[in-house]
């Protein structure tokens, strides 16, 4: 299968070449596409808080590139720039405060650090970990999208109807994706019927990118309102619902695009059985549970203008990017290292033990 994964990949969210960090705008799409280049620091903290690059995994890698570029300016700059460096880690770290990858792929960047020794070529090492962070990400999806078919093929077979929600997609990471991963291999292989795509307000990431990236494969893909899910899962068959993970604890909580929380509850009530799909490094065992999280609010004009114009009435808005998923409503975590069905604190400190999967 993973050759086939291989010839299938054909977005790319972000690309690192000639020096710089070059991001396609996401914010743009599907109506044109833009590409970005970052050549400092400042330039990608904006990226992500600006939302042309997001999903988790395509933040922590972003970020990743975007401290070597602030160790490129720093180095130039001369002084003490390892003290210096500091406020670059700080500024990157928070530029999205929810994203577990983002401050994996810093820590890992710090640790190599920490390694170097007198006369080592710093840049070029770090470029090296920036880059390896990139490709291990790539690596992951494919090795997610192969337990995930597994996955399906065992519990239900062929002929799935999914609902997947936010966007969890090649956009949103370094390679093929991690839900839409899962269920692009899984049309591969002849085994999804149908795709719903919730639009996943305010950003519509369902309307705008899943359903753009399924499209382009001709993928059969449905856009939906998000508040038809519970007619979705009574009316039209759903077997599944797939997403993605922004942060993943301890005992198995999940922060994800907001409204994924009610599609668990809806999907426990329906029968339909509840797959997140996430990166290692999206688990964070140093938060005990999904109270731990900082869960990121944007602005209320998100909500209240369209295109720069207001639609609502005068009035204040609540605008959570993100809720949690208890782990008692999630029937399967997919990861690199393994699946861990009905997650709970043991189950998750036994897979992040583990050595990859493969």
């Amino acid at each position: 299968m993973r050759e086939r994964l291989l010839a299938a990949e054909k977005v790319r969210a972000l690309e690192w070449r000639d020096g710089a960090l070059h991001l396609l705008d996401q914010r743009l799409l599907p109506a044109r596409e833009s590409w970005l280049t970052c050549t400092d620091i400042d330039s990608v903290a904006e990226a992500i808080r600006g939302m042309a690059v997001r999903g988790a995994p395509a933040i922590g890698i972003s970020a990743a590139y975007g401290l070597l570029l602030a160790l490129r300016q720093r180095l130039a700059e001369g002084g003490d720039w390892e003290v210096a460096l500091e406020e670059d880690f700080q500024q990157l770290a928070e530029s999205r405060p929810t994203a577990a990858n983002l401050f994996w792929a810093l820590n890992r960047m710090r640790e190599r650090l920490l390694r170097l020794r007198d006369g080592d070529d710093v840049l070029a090492i770090m470029e090296a970990e920036a880059v390896a962070i990139h490709q291990s990400d790539r690596e992951a999806n494919l090795t997610m999208a192969q337990h995930g078919v597994d996955l399906i093929r065992r519990h239900q077979g062929n002929e799935q109807v999914v609902l997947t929600h936010g966007n969890a997609g090649a956009l949103a990471t370094g390679g093929f994706g991690t839900a839409l991963g899962v269920i692009r291999a899984a049309y591969l292989e002849g085994m999804i019927e149908r795709v719903f795509a919730s639009e996943t307000r305010p950003w519509l990431q369902g309307s705008r990118l899943t359903a753009w990236e399924l499209a382009g494969e001709q993928v059969p893909v449905v856009v939906s309102a998000d508040s038809a899910a519970a007619h979705l899962m009574k009316t039209k068959g759903l077997t599944w619902v797939i997403v993605g993970a922004d942060c993943i604890t301890a005992n198995g909580d999940v922060a994800s695009k907001i409204g994924t929380y009610q599609l668990a509850v809806l999907a426990m009530h329906h029968g339909v059985r509840f797959m997140v799909v996430a990166p290692s490094s999206t688990i964070d065992l140093n938060l005990e549970s999904g109270e731990d999280i900082e869960l990121e609010e944007r602005a209320q004009s998100e909500l209240l203008d369209l295109a720069g114009t207001r639609v609502a009435a005068q009035v204040e808005a609540f605008n959570p990017v993100f809720d949690i998923t208890p782990a008692d409503l999630i029937d399967v975590i997919v990861t690199e290292k393994g699946v861990v069905e009905r997650p709970d604190k043991a189950k998750l400190a036994q897979l992040m033990c583990r050595k990859r999967l493969h």
